[in-house]
């Protein structure tokens, strides 16, 4: 372990001691300080924030599109990649105070597979079961890190649940061709295999104390966390109308179409539109839902979105397509709450992460 540095959070006035070894955004996490972030890997600058005092930073390696050099000149910092050799005094640019000071701690353990069934030709439904400790705590729409079998590696994906008695956790996955993780779950994973996980990470989750309109925006395996938060939402009678807007390639991308519309009676005023963006003519024939990139279909059946909140969960560029059509359509930017599926190495993360 190295020095110890004081790490003082502005404009929350939170205080946390970090040690050389560690980046601010793990230790944060580690005594229960909630930061907003996505990735870990310095990809998709949700963790971005800027230096007030002191310069000694070390930085592990991250993409110059999530920190340019002139940002990183002006004071600009990624909380996930940055290492404290000094006292510092951080300005926080993304935060919810609310999210801040209810983080859960960090906790590793084993998991059991219990199964890993196909719903779509490339994404695979995981579920495990808790073997030890007796708990790991999440909310709705946080994720999980499971170390790849073999491997120090670890690859991160969304849990699809909320949380029960019966320790179990579930997941959507993509699967990549040679993707670490990927090739794993498609071609070795035995039922009753154990994987080192800890959890949880990510501050997508649903703020407990609004009552405005939901606009879910997602692709791909971002079903996961929306998932998560609309079966928490029916469990917990959360009276809030949401719409929930689904990008998919094909017909044969769509997955959970049964259970969202079974959900739909347990929750206000849910709609659930799916559109396909590149509809081959086998949907043609048969597909009488929405097509087009899933930020136009946004465009054309949503007016006026002031006073919404939004959740934004898939790929970088639909992430970002989505914030910009969202703002325009008048939701404030600090109620857009998202996840980045970046890649980590061999294409593979968090849901893509």
């Amino acid at each position: 372990m190295g020095d110890k540095h004081v790490v003082r959070f502005e404009p929350v006035g939170i205080e946390i001691e970090v040690d050389e070894d560690q980046n601010i955004l793990r230790a944060a996490a580690e005594q229960g300080v909630q930061l907003m972030h996505g990735c870990k890997e310095g990809q998709c600058a949700a963790c971005k924030s800027f230096v007030l005092e002191g310069e000694d930073i070390e930085y592990d390696s991250y993409s110059t599109f999530a920190l340019p050099d002139y940002e990183k000149e002006e004071g600009s910092t990624l909380l996930c990649r940055a290492h404290a050799y000094e006292d510092l005094v951080i300005e926080l640019l993304n935060y919810d105070e609310e999210i801040i000071r209810s983080g859960l701690p960090l906790t590793k353990g084993t998991v059991e597979v219990v199964s890993n069934e196909p719903v779509t030709h490339d994404m695979r439904h995981l579920t495990v079961k808790l073997v030890e400790p007796a708990e790991i705590k999440f909310f709705p729409g946080q994720y999980m890190d499971f170390v790849v079998p073999g491997t120090e590696e670890t690859r991160s994906f969304s849990m699809a649940n909320p949380p029960n008695r019966d320790g179990i956790y579930e997941f959507v996955i993509k699967i990549y061709s040679d993707g670490l993780f990927s090739e794993y779950l498609d071609k070795k994973v035995q039922v009753g295999d154990k994987l080192q996980v800890e959890a949880p990470f990510g501050t997508f989750t649903l703020r407990q104390n609004r009552n405005s309109p939901l606009i879910f925006v997602g692709g791909g395996a971002g079903m996961a966390p929306v998932l998560g938060l609309l079966r928490a939402m029916a469990e917990g009678g959360v009276e809030r109308r949401a719409t929930f807007y689904y990008g998919a390639r094909t017909v044969k991308d769509l997955c959970f179409e049964r259970e969202l519309a079974a959900l739909a009676p347990q929750l206000t005023g849910f709609r659930f539109v799916p559109a396909l963006s590149e509809p081959d003519s086998a949907d043609s024939a048969g597909w009488d839902g929405e097509t087009g990139l899933i930020t136009d279909v946004v465009r054309q059946h949503e007016a006026d979105l002031k006073g919404a909140d939004a959740y934004v969960c898939g790929p970088p560029p639909m992430v970002d397509a989505a914030i910009a059509t969202l703002t325009q359509l008048g939701v404030s930017e600090q109620n857009i709450f998202y996840d980045k599926f970046t890649t980590t190495g061999e294409q593979e993360g968090e849901d893509g992460q």
